[in-house]
C-alpha cells in the first residue's frame, strides 16, 4: 500500500539533491496558469453574470445572485448541529486566544539624537478568504483564515465558498454557519479560481479586495499565482502532506492513524514515515490494512494517497539523519514520535508546524490546538509560515529627522548617492544647506 525509500548506509547527500530523493507530490501549476486565464478575465469583464454561468459550468447549479443573503447566514447558525456549534466556538476561543497573541505593537529606535524611526503595523483594508468546498467541507478553514484576520483589525472582510447544488446554489450551510457565528456577514457563492477573480478585479457585488487567503485546490493556487502583483496572497497552497520522525518508542496504531487522516483529504495527499527503526515501519506497514479498510474515502482518495508517489516510509540511519531528511522535506505538518520528542522538534528548521509526542496529533492542529492550520506546502516551509495575524499586517517605517540630525549623516548620505551614479539623490540632500554639505562633527 505504501512503498519504501532506504537512505540508510551511505551518507546523505545535502540541499537539493537531498529533497529529490524524497516523495513528492505531482502539482503543476504553471500547467494550470493557461487554462484559469481565459476564467479570471472573463470575471474581470463579465463580473457577476459570468460568476453565475461558472457556477453552473463547474458546479453543477445555476444561482440567481453571488452574493448569499443574510438570512440564509442567520438560518444556517440556527440550524447548526448544537454539538457542531460547541466544537466550533471552542475551536474560535483557542484560535483567539493564540492569534491575539501574535498582535506586533508600534516601536520607536532612536537612532541618534533627533532621529528616529517608527514601525507601525497597519493592517490590509479588505481580504477576501476562501473554504472550498469539494471532496469536503471545511467549516473549520473559515475559523482558521477569519480569526487572524480579526484580530489583526481587518476592517472589511469577505468570504467565498463554492456554490452546492444540494442546497440551493448557496455554500454548505456548517460553512455559512461559522461566518455567521464569527460575524463574517459578506459571503459569496463562488468557487475556484472564479473566486480568486471576483476577489482581485471586484465585481458589481464584490468590491475588489486587496489580499486574498485560505486553502484550495491547483485551480486556487493557479489563480493566486496569475493575479501576484495585483493582490496579495498567503501561498500558493498545494496537496496537504504529513510527515512523522518516529524511533522504537512510537506506537504503530498511533503512526499509521495519522498517516491516513491526511490521506482522507485527497488522492494527491503525502504521507511520509520518517524512521530509523525496521520494526516500527514493518508495523506501520501492517498497521495501514486494518485502519484503512476500516474507514472511509477508501478507493477514491486514502488508498490512491498513500499508494502514490507522493507519500512512502523513509528508512534512516538515526534521529539525527531523520532531522536531516525532515528538514528537507519541510512538511506542512510533521510529527515527533520519538524518545524525548520535545528535544528532537526544538532541533527541526524547516516544517509549517511542529506537533510533539503522542498527544499532539496533526487532527488536533486541524480543529483545536489554537494553532493555525493554513500552512505552506510543497517544501515552502523552508522559506515560508503558515497563516498569523502578521499575514494580515503591513510594516511601515515612519522617518522623523531634525535638522541638525540629517546634517549629521548628509556627507554619507551624499557620499553613497555619488556612488551609485544618483547625483539628483544627493543634490536632494545638499539643497537642503544651501548646496554645501555639512561634515561631520
Amino acid at each position: 500500500m505504501i512503498s519504501r525509500i532506504d537512505l540508510r548506509g551511505d551518507a546523505l547527500p545535502e540541499g537539493p539533491a537531498l529533497r529529490d530523493l524524497l516523495p513528492r507530490a505531482d502539482f503543476d501549476v504553471s500547467a494550470a496558469l493557461e487554462k484559469v486565464r481565459p476564467i479570471c478575465e472573463a470575471v474581470h469583464h463579465r463580473g457577476d453574470a459570468a460568476l453565475i454561468d461558472f457556477a453552473e459550468r463547474f458546479d453543477g447549479v445555476r444561482i440567481d445572485r453571488v452574493r448569499v443573503p443574510a438570512e440564509a447566514l442567520e438560518k444556517a447558525l440556527a440550524e447548526l448541529d448544537p454539538a457542531v456549534r460547541a466544537a466550533l466556538e471552542e475551536s474560535v476561543r483557542r484560535a483567539r486566544l493564540v492569534h491575539r497573541a501574535q498582535r506586533r505593537a508600534t516601536r520607536t529606535t532612536q537612532v541618534v539624537p533627533g532621529g528616529t524611526v517608527t514601525e507601525k503595523w497597519v493592517p490590509v483594508e479588505r481580504v477576501g478568504l476562501y473554504a472550498p468546498g469539494g471532496r469536503s467541507v471545511y467549516p473549520s478553514s473559515v475559523v482558521m483564515n477569519a480569526v487572524p484576520a480579526q484580530e489583526a483589525g481587518v476592517a472589511s472582510i469577505a468570504l467565498a465558498s463554492p456554490p452546492q447544488a444540494e442546497f440551493g446554489g448557496l455554500p454548505h450551510p456548517t460553512i455559512l454557519a461559522a461566518c455567521a457565528l464569527l460575524g463574517v456577514d459578506e459571503v459569496y457563492a463562488a468557487g475556484g479560481a472564479t473566486a480568486v477573480a471576483m476577489f482581485a478585479y471586484g465585481t458589481e457585488s464584490c468590491p475588489a479586495a486587496a489580499m486574498v487567503t485560505g486553502p484550495g485546490n491547483i485551480w486556487v493556487a493557479a489563480a493566486k499565482r496569475y493575479f501576484t502583483g495585483r493582490i496579495g496572497i498567503d501561498a500558493e497552497a498545494g496537496p496537504t502532506e504529513i510527515a512523522v520522525l518516529a524511533d522504537r518508542t512510537a506506537d504503530p496504531v498511533h503512526v499509521a492513524a495519522d498517516l491516513i487522516s491526511q490521506a482522507e483529504h485527497d488522492p494527491l495527499a503525502a504521507a511520509v514515515l520518517v524512521t530509523d527503526s525496521a520494526e516500527l515501519a514493518d508495523a506501520v506497514a501492517a498497521e495501514l490494512e486494518p485502519q484503512v479498510a476500516a474507514t472511509k474515502h477508501v478507493d477514491d482518495r486514502i488508498v490512491p494517497a498513500l499508494a502514490g508517489r507522493q507519500s512512502a516510509i523513509v528508512l534512516v540511519d538515526g534521529i539525527d539523519e531523520g532531522l536531516r531528511v525532515v528538514d528537507a522535506y519541510g512538511a506542512e505538518h510533521l510529527e515527533i514520535q520519538t524518545a524525548d520528542a520535545a528535544a528532537v522538534a526544538d532541533r527541526v528548521k524547516n516544517a509549517g508546524a511542529v506537533f510533539v509526542g503522542p498527544w499532539a496529533p496533526v487532527s488536533l492542529g486541524d480543529y483545536a490546538a489554537g494553532s493555525n492550520h493554513v500552512l505552506p506546502t510543497g517544501g515552502c516551509a523552508c522559506h515560508s509560515s503558515g497563516l498569523s495575524v502578521q499575514s494580515f499586517l503591513r510594516g511601515v517605517h515612519i522617518v522623523d529627522y531634525t535638522r541638525e540630525a540629517l546634517a549629521d549623516v548628509a556627507h554619507h548620505v551624499v557620499t553613497l548617492a555619488e556612488a551609485e551614479d544618483l547625483p539628483a539623490h544627493g543634490a536632494a540632500i545638499k539643497a537642503r544647506f544651501g548646496w554645501k554639505v555639512p561634515t561631520s562633527k
